[in-house]
């Protein structure tokens, strides 16, 4: 249903890195860069956008969920973010109030931002 998703960001190049780094576990990565707006994704088509702060005010927490291919690659996303220093929100588990086989780890991003990888398939 989505074509793609963009947040903006007070310091892109920290959440740059930030994305870079957990992107790639989950088997993503950079796709386009237009210095201070930069576009993540597989394949030659991005679908989740950075970009600088350019309206509003204050802070509003987004959920942005990057499907993983396996347990193995949420356990790297979460490995990844906290070796960034991003604060832990959860470490990887499974999260059978969603359905039985729903295994995630959900981290914060430098804006605050809660970002999760989540595997659906069995072990």
């Amino acid at each position: 249903m989505l074509d793609h998703l963009s947040i903006q960001c007070a310091d892109v190049a920290r959440s740059a890195a930030f994305y870079d780094a957990v992107c790639a576990p989950v088997g993503g990565g950079r796709v386009m860069d237009f210095g201070a707006v930069i576009g993540f994704g597989v394949g030659p088509n991005p679908d989740f956008w950075i970009g600088p702060q350019t309206t509003g005010e204050g802070f509003r927490e987004a959920h942005i969920a990057f499907a993983a291919p396996s347990r193995a690659a949420v356990d790297a996303f979460f490995q990844a973010a906290v070796a960034t220093g991003a604060d832990v929100l959860n470490a990887p588990r499974l999260w059978p109030e969603y359905h039985p086989t729903y295994y995630g780890a959900f981290v914060r991003d430098p804006d605050g931002n809660n970002v999760e990888a989540v595997c659906h398939a069995p072990e």
